[in-house]
């Protein structure tokens, strides 16, 4: 299943939410409409939170169905709420952004080659996968570069062949090339997703959509 929708005024939907196979975190300025439909589009429970007073949930939070990592800047208080239903592991990294720096789905992760030793090692044991050092497209920012599931992976246009491969090798699903929101590379930016659906920015084509329907396999 795949939804056209916006988080209040933007198309960047994933920016305000992060998600697994049963569980998504949402900005919690969120409308009831948009937590309505991540519910029934993804099949999951929702909480509402924040992450140091911030509502870019989805740049500061990436999670697969082992555990969820989470920038180094939230406070005690939002960490307690997201631990109640699901594994946390903290980042103290200058690069911490998770939801940006982290590409995952429970098979692999591909991670911005700044990030420190010791914070893959981190990585690899909240999420419970191999996880390999890359950009994608040029891009350190794997997660805003590319979205992945359980059943496929869509990356940004200017992906290369080897870039590809590696996506495939790692995650262990097919890549293919989109974009979203009319043109935007930046695909992690406009999708929230699982295996069972996704949520797709309100100003994307039905050509964009077609790709990313195939991309993620949505059928």
């Amino acid at each position: 299943m795949m939804r056209l929708t916006r988080f209040g005024g933007t198309p960047n939907i994933g920016v305000y939410a992060s998600a697994n196979e049963s569980l998504s975190l949402i900005a919690a300025n969120s409308t009831p409409g948009f937590v309505r439909d991540t519910e029934a589009v993804l099949g999951v429970e929702t909480i509402l939170t924040t992450v140091s007073g911030s509502f870019v949930i989805g740049s500061l939070i990436r999670m697969n169905s082992n555990g969820a990592v989470v920038s180094g800047l939230i406070e005690s208080t939002e960490l307690d709420r997201i631990k109640d239903r699901i594994n946390v592991t903290v980042l103290d990294d200058k690069v911490n952004a998770a939801g940006n720096n982290i590409l995952a789905n429970d098979k692999g992760a591909i991670i911005n080659p700044e990030l420190s030793r010791s914070t893959e090692r981190k990585i690899a044991d909240a999420l419970g996968v191999e996880v390999v050092r890359s950009a994608i497209a040029g891009y350190g920012t794997v997660g805003s570069a590319c979205v992945a599931t359980n059943k496929g992976c869509l990356c940004n246009v200017d992906a290369t062949e080897e870039d590809i491969k590696l996506l495939q090798d790692v995650l262990k699903v097919e890549a293919k090339k989109g974009s979203v929101n009319h043109g935007s590379k930046h695909v992690g930016a406009g999708i929230l997703c699982n295996s069972k659906g996704a949520l797709v920015g309100d100003e994307t084509t039905p050509i964009e959509m077609g790709k990313i329907e195939d991309g993620l396999v949505l059928y």
